[in-house]
């Protein structure tokens, strides 16, 4: 028995690859079916092109059209597990991995020969500690849905990734007094497509060429399609894919961002320091006055109670391996999804899975049990 815990898309691609070869497999997730898209904001689309973005075994349909808004993905999630006939089990949580790849959940014990983390890369949001206490609103984006609370009211939105520079936007369109987008390093921003052809195909087309070569090009393209944004905060970053190995955060997709700083109705800002007097303070000194502040600063993968005791994560709780490679420290278990490319989380956790379960096709057998603690055992 493989046991495979989250049912997103590396969970579920995971475990429809290994399942095609044979193995007895069941998810285990605690919440539901691509739980974490289920939770992000309502104007969420997936940034990476259809085509490009389907797992394997089951495509996206193509009435769901070139960019598959957030219901539609997790519609497209629902009948991937459905259409592979997945064996999910949601409301199970699990607390633990111990050696000998014992999984304790809230179902009880199950004891698996191997295990495949698929927990997803954005799993716990990340909220820095800011010295000092805000009068007004303090809220993740993990808990933004829409801007219609925030009509009327002064925002100011602290991350300029993709979320961030979304839900500034959203609450631009959606009626905001005034919005403000704090910037600590100025983010690459490029075009979600330029004339049809998907920005996606070129993080693919470049991922093998020498670093040096991928930032000219990249300097390229955002001269080409993103008009000089210097004067409004936002200058084009000299390496932008160095940047990007370094910090591992994708590009900003322009989805109305450029429009948006362009026409004043975001404002760029510098990086939130620290709140003095209820209020928040910038790097550059000055001080902001507004109702809501929305921390767009991302997420931990959070695997440390899981697996932190296995030494199988680096200094700041990544898997030291991913796909169908194996830690020493750990034989048994696998990491799905936890690698950040150019070229699309749809895309990798299919190419991984389907590694993985070629590596494993005839290794894996037996089946696992639940213990209750009450004598009883359920068979996986």
């Amino acid at each position: 028995m493989i046991a495979v815990i989250g049912a997103g898309p590396a969970g579920l691609a995971s475990a429809a690859m290994l399942q095609e070869q044979g193995e007895q497999v069941v998810v285990l997730e605690r919440g539901e079916v691509g739980a974490s898209w289920a939770t992000r904001y309502d104007r969420l689309h997936l940034h990476t092109v259809r085509w490009l973005s389907s797992l394997p075994g089951y495509r996206i349909p193509r009435s769901f059209g070139k960019w598959p808004s957030r219901d539609r993905v997790l519609e497209y999630l629902s009948r991937y597990a459905e259409h592979h006939s997945l064996d999910v089990r949601t409301g199970v949580d699990v607390t633990r991995v111990d050696p000998g790849l014992r999984v304790s959940t809230s179902d009880g014990l199950l004891e698996a020969e191997r295990v495949v983390m698929a927990t997803g890369y954005n799993n716990i949001p990340f909220v820095p500690d800011w010295p000092g206490s805000f009068a007004g609103e303090l809220v993740h984006s993990a808990d933004y849905r829409n801007p219609t609370p925030y009509a009327g009211r002064r925002a100011l939105v602290v991350g300029a990734g993709n979320s961030g520079a979304e839900i500034a936007v959203d609450l631009a369109e959606g009626g905001a007094r005034e919005v403000s987008l704090s910037v600590r390093t100025p983010p690459n921003i490029v075009r979600r497509d330029t004339l049809g052809f998907p920005s996606q195909v070129l993080g693919i087309a470049t991922s093998r060429l020498p670093g040096p070569a991928i930032d000219r090009i990249a300097r390229t393209m955002r001269r080409i399609s993103i008009p000089d944004l210097s004067s409004y905060g936002l200058p084009a970053p000299e390496s932008p894919y160095a940047d990007f190995v370094r910090r591992r955060v994708i590009p900003i997709l322009d989805v109305g961002i450029v429009d948006a700083v362009q026409k004043g109705r975001v404002h760029v800002v510098a990086a939130l320091e620290r709140f003095e007097d209820g209020k928040p303070v910038l790097a550059d000194g000055s001080v902001v006055s507004v109702d809501t502040v929305i921390a767009a600063t991302g997420f931990r993968a959070g695997l440390e109670p899981l697996v932190g005791h296995l030494d199988v994560l680096d200094e700041r709780g990544n898997p030291l391996v991913h796909g169908a490679d194996e830690h020493p420290a750990a034989p048994g278990l696998h990491f799905v999804g936890y690698e950040v490319t150019l070229g699309g989380t749809f895309r990798r956790v299919g190419i991984q899975a389907k590694d993985l379960a070629r590596a494993v096709a005839g290794n894996a057998s037996g089946a696992a049990t639940f213990d209750r603690g009450d004598g009883k055992t359920l068979v996986g």
